[in-house]
């Protein structure tokens, strides 16, 4: 994914092509760009359908965290761009794309600290006053999803550890969607790969982007080592898995570690035959990306 030089000078080999925000006449979708942070460290990717621009009605919001191992990809990134269109034009709502900080440049808790930031930020649109007219006069800020893939899904998961301890005022945050996320341990689960080269493969992210970690036993990256996890900050779980992911059994075993935490709310898993890591985001027009987007958009809207 990247190499590091001896001068500290990073090369990332894949996840650098970007495009610009526009209106996506395919769905109707128009985006911009837009600074969060005041010293501009953290930035987003807006996206609304245009339809909603002129009207009164006001749009679930989904705060979303894109993967790449915290290491590659960003919130410009074409494949991002093209699936946040298409998400946002299936569910009609809007969509802010966080463009957080990256390691190595920026190791953990860089990316945590910038997405909970973008949460701050959404939340500051409570009473209609907010930086952003977006914001203020088409969203919902009663229902705020948030969801991301694979090291996005894991920001999700511990954005909602945060927000068991500090809520966030005036906005609600009824759901979470966790696709493919990346969780891990040193130990396999009895029915995860134990091939040596796989499992290095999977841990050389996490040391890579969190060098001062402990290791993969590290409760942001296990969660059955978080003595927090009863206290998850979403009433409502959706995981999404594939079945030749090397993650899958791990996200498996997220939905049994909520369920036996003491957690109070609903989880819920979808599984994608025969698929592999982000799939969706590689090949949109399979028939299990077109199932798991409407899956996405019904989770957002069921209790419209």
């Amino acid at each position: 994914m990247a190499r590091v030089y001896k001068d500290g000078r990073v090369e990332r080999l894949m996840g650098t092509a970007t495009v610009p925000p526009s209106l996506d006449e395919k769905t109707g979708v128009q985006s911009k760009d837009v600074v969060i942070s005041s010293d501009s460290t953290v930035s987003a990717r807006l996206y609304i359908p245009k339809a909603a621009v002129g009207s009164l009605q006001r749009l679930p919001v989904l705060v979303y965290f894109h993967g790449g191992g915290f290491i590659v990809e960003t919130a410009w990134s074409p494949l991002y761009h093209n699936y946040l269109n298409a998400l946002v034009a299936e569910a009609n709502i809007i969509a802010i794309s966080v463009d957080f900080r990256r390691a190595p440049e920026h190791p953990l808790p860089a990316a945590y600290n910038d997405s909970w930031t973008a949460l701050k930020w959404v939340a500051s649109h409570f009473a209609g006053n907010g930086p952003e007219e977006w914001l203020n006069s088409h969203a919902n800020l009663k229902k705020v999803f948030m969801s991301g893939d694979s090291a996005g899904g894991n920001i999700v998961h511990n954005m909602g550890i945060r927000l068991g301890e500090e809520k966030l005022n005036g906005i609600g945050i009824p759901g979470a969607i966790m696709v493919h996320p990346y969780f891990w341990g040193s130990e396999p689960l009895p029915s995860e790969t134990t091939e040596p080269e796989k499992r290095a493969f999977a841990e050389r992210f996490w040391l890579m982007a969190n060098p001062k970690s402990a290791g993969c036993d590290d409760p942001l990256l296990n969660p059955a080592n978080d003595l927090r996890l009863s206290g998850l900050g979403f009433n409502r779980v959706l995981i999404c898995v594939a079945e030749k992911d090397i993650l899958r059994d791990r996200d498996w075993h997220y939905k049994e570690l909520l369920s036996e935490s003491g957690w109070g709310g609903v989880v819920e898993v979808m599984e994608a035959p025969g698929e592999d890591h982000v799939f969706h985001l590689f090949n949109p027009s399979c028939d299990n990306a077109a199932k798991m987007m409407k899956k996405l958009a019904s989770f957002m809207n069921e209790d419209k």
